[in-house]
């Protein structure tokens, strides 16, 4: 088992950012949509951001090392978790940031393996242990993440059925979709399925499968190709499924597709607002930092 989760929080929150069609958003969640990062949105009690329900969720998977990707202007983190850079105390979980710079010449971030990659140069004891990572924009349950942790699997990432996730199914549609083996190995990670694509990618249970961004990876096989990345052809990213195809390559048989069938909140645009505070409200009426359970 490790203790270290990396949360990917330096994107640019683009969808969040336009015009929502939906008119139940106070001026004040309108302005934190625009303005901060996608995991600092209040949207749980007293006005808390997604992220705290996260690091809670990861505090109860048994994580004790936090490493938050921050971008350029993602000072506001620090007003929440801790004011410095490294081993902020929040709740029992040690806490450090890594900032995720921009390269020159370009007006975003290049993506989640850049993200990660710096990371690990920033923090390369990462490169040494296993580690794993997700968005902060999901709210992943502790029992997902402690399935991470405890897999005996070098490489590993949820695998969740895409037919018991609660959200409308054109945006399902959308996801890129996993084939496995008997043994739940993954095989090949498929964007944009057609409707033939969805019965050949079918695992045993005939379920069809879908990452959430929760992974497991070995640190020192990894890194070779997160530095080695390829940009994106359409979306002029480097991302963190092609580093996990491109290792499950050269090392097959090490990335196990742990079966999951549960929702995961998901915040990606204002219309998904009001839904996660109603989910919280129900599911999460209070957070007791001091509960195992």
């Amino acid at each position: 088992m490790h203790d270290s989760l990396v949360i990917l929080a330096g994107g640019a929150s683009s969808r969040m950012k336009k015009e929502a069609v939906t008119n139940n958003l106070s001026p004040e969640e309108i302005a934190q949509a625009n303005e901060r990062s996608k995991g600092l949105i209040g949207v749980g009690a007293s006005g808390r951001p997604l992220l705290d329900y996260l690091l809670w969720n990861a505090k109860k998977a048994g994580y004790k090392n936090i490493y938050i990707i921050i971008g350029e202007q993602g000072e506001l983190f620090k007003e929440f978790y801790g004011s410095k850079m490294k081993d902020n105390d929040f709740h029992g979980l040690n806490i450090s940031f890594a900032v995720q710079y921009i390269p020159e010449g370009r007006v975003k971030p290049f993506g989640t393996a850049d993200a990660l990659f710096q990371a690990v140069e920033q923090y390369p004891e990462l490169n040494s242990q296993f580690y794993s990572v997700c968005n902060s924009d999901n709210l992943y349950s502790a029992e997902a993440l402690r399935a991470l942790r405890e897999t005996e699997s070098p490489n590993a990432f949820i695998s969740y059925d895409r037919d018991a996730m609660d959200f409308p199914l054109e945006r399902i549609s959308r996801f890129a979709i996993a084939k496995l083996d008997q043994n739940n190995q993954l095989l090949d990670i498929l964007e944009k399925p057609t409707e033939e694509d969805l019965e050949q990618y079918k695992d045993l249970e005939g379920k069809i499968r879908v990452s959430m961004n929760a992974f497991k990876f070995k640190g020192k096989t990894l890194y070779v190709h997160l530095k080695n990345c390829p940009v994106h052809p359409e979306r002029d990213e480097k991302e963190l499924p092609t580093v996990l195809l491109n290792s499950v390559k050269e090392n097959p048989q090490t990335t196990v597709g742990i079966p999951f069938s549960e929702h995961v909140p998901d915040l990606t645009a204002k219309e998904d607002i009001a839904e996660v505070k109603t989910y919280l409200a129900k599911y999460y009426p209070d957070l007791n930092w001091n509960s195992k359970n």
